[in-house]
């Protein structure tokens, strides 16, 4: 569906392949490929459609009522260590953690149904993550606890094959959804004259019924949800990649995607996109399409192998899984020393 989901296999497949034993509390629909102990038995969308009921109780419910019983599965199931990623509540209290050394991924910035259980997490066997410094601030402002710390997210090289050339087009991924700037992308590409290809699930119906399609036609087309293999051979054939974040995304995994295909990016400068694209991206004011087309044609001008560089520099998965790893022998050794 999105980075999030992405990140959950990411980390699963690579865990696995160091030889580790997971198991994915996910939902049961979920990739059959591993290990699913499921927390809902099918998507949540599919039986409270996401734009329909957007924070209906009975979907509250449904997901407190599977992660209760996915959370006490764990605290009974003798895991070495939980990596949590999740936006819910219930992993993050003390109770659970301590009986269950736990790793709190975070992925978004502070929201009010999760920020006061995170500052209420600390016990000695959890471990908090972030992916940015921009992130850290807006969790901590005054300074972040002792047990919290910043860890880049990354991907496989391998699986975004770096191409030399593109065709002069433009690509933007992701949600299709208003905090994701789909109709900021199509009016910057179109300011700067160069054609635009979409690529990403629905997630608003209302959004790309009113706004984004029919801004759709001419240079600019939809190029519907594709699986990662076909996303990279699509990103691959283009030149430049735009990220329009209209909140301030934590980090953006897709702008690591395209750059590690060799495609520099335009952004907004909001969130992460700095800290993230570095050298690789040029940089307009927020929601300005103007001063993004503008920076299409800058970016235009860097080099393929400047992005592809920065993330095998910084953006691997082996980087971030042996991150993981530290943790997890943190929590663990603090769970020994508890009991000793």
């Amino acid at each position: 569906m999105g980075g999030m989901e992405a990140h959950g296999w990411y980390l699963a497949d690579g865990l696995a392949a160091r030889g580790h034993e997971v198991v994915m509390f996910a939902a049961g629909d979920s990739d059959p490929r591993f290990r699913i102990d499921p927390v809902l038995a099918r998507h949540y969308e599919a039986t409270f459609p996401w734009a329909e009921h957007r924070g209906s109780a009975p979907l509250i419910a449904h997901v407190d009522a599977g992660y209760a019983a996915a959370c006490d599965r764990i605290a009974a199931g003798g895991f070495d260590v939980v990596h949590n990623n999740s936006l819910h509540r219930f992993p993050l209290e003390p109770r659970r953690t301590l009986a269950t050394p736990t790793v709190t991924s975070l992925h978004v910035p502070p929201f009010d149904a999760l920020h006061w259980f995170v500052k209420a997490s600390a016990s000695p066997t959890h471990r908090i993550t972030v992916t940015s410094g921009p992130q850290m601030a807006a969790w901590w402002p005054d300074g972040a606890p002792a047990g919290a710390s910043v860890l880049h997210n990354g991907v496989d090289p391998a699986a975004w094959p770096f191409s030399a050339a593109g065709n002069g087009s433009a690509v933007w991924c992701g949600r299709i959804t208003p905090n994701k700037g789909t109709h900021l992308a199509i009016a910057a590409a179109r300011a700067a004259g160069v054609p635009l290809t979409l690529f990403g699930m629905t997630d608003d119906v209302e959004y790309w019924r009113d706004v984004v399609r029919p801004m759709v036609g001419g240079d600019v087309r939809h190029g519907g949800h594709l699986t990662g293999a076909e996303l990279a051979a699509e990103l691959g054939r283009a030149s430049v990649y735009l990220f329009t974040p209209c909140w301030d995304e934590p980090f953006g995994l897709v702008a690591i995607e395209a750059m590690a295909c060799g495609l520099p990016v335009a952004a907004f400068d909001r969130g992460a996109a700095c800290e993230v694209m570095g050298e690789a991206g040029t940089f307009a004011a927020p929601d300005d399409a103007e001063g993004l087309g503008k920076a299409i044609g800058e970016a235009l001008a860097i080099p393929r192998d400047v992005p592809r560089a920065r993330v095998e520099r910084l953006f691997t998965r082996d980087r971030w899984l042996d991150g993981c790893e530290r943790l997890y022998d943190e929590v663990c050794a603090a769970r020994m020393a508890l009991a000793a």
